[in-house]
């Protein structure tokens, strides 16, 4: 079956869509700015990123439904229109000095926008790389990674050189270009389709491409026990992941005297193994199988935190963390394609939605769960421990959900074997 477009310029447009939402994570290149030049509070302005984030996951899962029937071209220039007019309008917020305006333009419409574009190339990326499925949503979520790390120094050199205001007028009308473009090219591939390479594998036996254990649709799939199982192990890695992203400089500094630049530096790297955790953890499953790759997640975890209240070495220790986050961003990529494992792609978007709500209730346990634990007990010792329980529960599901899926294998060649 032929098509005139290249999956890899369809990667290409996924790409620069994640690249773009992906900005929002550079936030607090403008807190302090925003705060110097119109005196709110550095709470008050912490308020649009929270608003953010919290609507990432939700409007994911609201919208998931939207984006399965409008499909990604049309679902991406909506969530286009949203970020770009939540970033650009920023700066209108910030010309005005209208506190309410910036939490409505950067935390609502940009939250809406991130929601939306982050699930809305997933699935039709997926069915252009169904002998890759892993590499394919890594690359993707790889750019969403990368997308701070990019924006973080260019808008705090605009801010210098042309202010706060056009510097969110400048971004918003960029990140709007690059979305759209991207958007543009972007289109399923025609039904049935394969590349040729995978053709010829299974003509010649080399390679047999494993089958999804079943083709549900959203409703279908939330009433499954392997829903929920990997629910609960996606809300327990990303609450680990954004609890250590979130308290990684202090924890290194009190925990094991690393000076405050050398903290900074850590914290640095952390976003190279988030983004590299994403495109690595997210190729290798292509090999050794998403349930695989979860409970190696878990295994390492449970090393590191089970490690860390014993860690004296500031070396030892920031490997850990590393780890930790590694793990964090290997989550997410792997998330997609495992749903296609184990639902089937008929609506992917729409349960990878419902999954990402682990995204906004983790991003307000892990940071909610360490300050208390730090506050009541005057140490991060007890928070490894707290994590390490935590951890362990998730292992013991992944567990679980692989016995579940090799079962459902078995039974599945049982009954293809009593057929033929």
């Amino acid at each position: 079956m032929k098509t005139t477009k290249n999956r890899w310029l369809i990667a290409l447009s996924a790409i620069a869509i994640h690249l773009s939402i992906g900005a929002a994570y550079a936030y607090s290149v403008y807190q302090n700015p925003i705060s110097s030049q119109l005196g709110w509070a550095g709470s008050q302005v912490a308020i649009a990123f929270t608003i953010m984030m919290a609507l990432a996951g939700t409007s994911a899962a609201f919208f998931g439904k939207f984006v399965e029937r409008s499909g990604p071209r049309k679902s991406a220039i909506v969530a286009a229109v949203l970020f770009g007019i939540g970033q650009a309008g920023s700066g209108v917020a910030i010309a005005l000095e209208s506190l309410p305006l910036f939490l409505l333009t950067y935390g609502l419409f940009s939250g809406l926008g991130l929601g939306i574009g982050y699930i809305s190339p997933v699935s039709t990326l997926i069915k252009w790389f169904p002998d890759r499925r892993g590499l394919a949503t890594g690359m993707a979520v790889l750019g969403f990674g990368t997308g701070a790390l990019i924006t973080a120094p260019v808008a705090a050199s605009l801010i210098n050189s042309i202010g706060i205001t056009s510097t969110f007028y400048l971004l918003g009308v960029c990140y709007f270009t690059f979305m759209v473009l991207g958007a543009l090219y972007i289109a399923p591939p025609p039904e049935g389709w394969m590349p040729e390479s995978m053709k010829r594998n299974m003509a010649s036996g080399k390679k047999i491409i494993k089958k999804d254990l079943a083709q549900l649709t959203s409703k279908e799939a939330v009433k499954t026990k392997r829903f929920w199982m990997l629910w609960s192990m996606m809300l327990i890695n990303t609450t680990a992941g954004i609890m250590m992203i979130s308290v990684a400089s202090p924890m290194a500094q009190e925990v094991v005297g690393l000076s405050a630049a050398a903290a900074a530096t850590m914290v640095g790297i952390m976003g190279i193994f988030n983004g590299g955790g994403r495109l690595g953890w997210a190729a290798a499953s292509d090999y050794i199988g998403r349930p695989t790759v979860f409970i190696i997640f878990f295994s390492i975890q449970i090393v590191a935190f089970f490690t860390l209240p014993f860690t004296t070495n500031a070396i030892l220790f920031t490997i850990m963390i590393l780890l930790v986050v590694s793990c964090y961003g290997g989550g997410f990529s792997n998330l997609p394609a495992f749903i296609g494992d184990l639902f089937g792609t008929k609506q992917l978007g729409s349960i990878h939605g419902y999954l990402l709500t682990t995204w906004s209730l983790g991003g307000v346990f892990g940071p909610v769960l360490v300050t208390q634990i730090r506050e009541r007990t005057d140490s991060y010792i007890p928070v490894f421990y707290v994590f390490a329980t935590l951890i362990l529960f998730a292992f013991v599901i992944s567990i679980l959900l692989r016995m579940d899926i090799k079962k459902s294998e078995k039974e599945a060649q049982q009954r293809e074997h009593a057929v033929s």
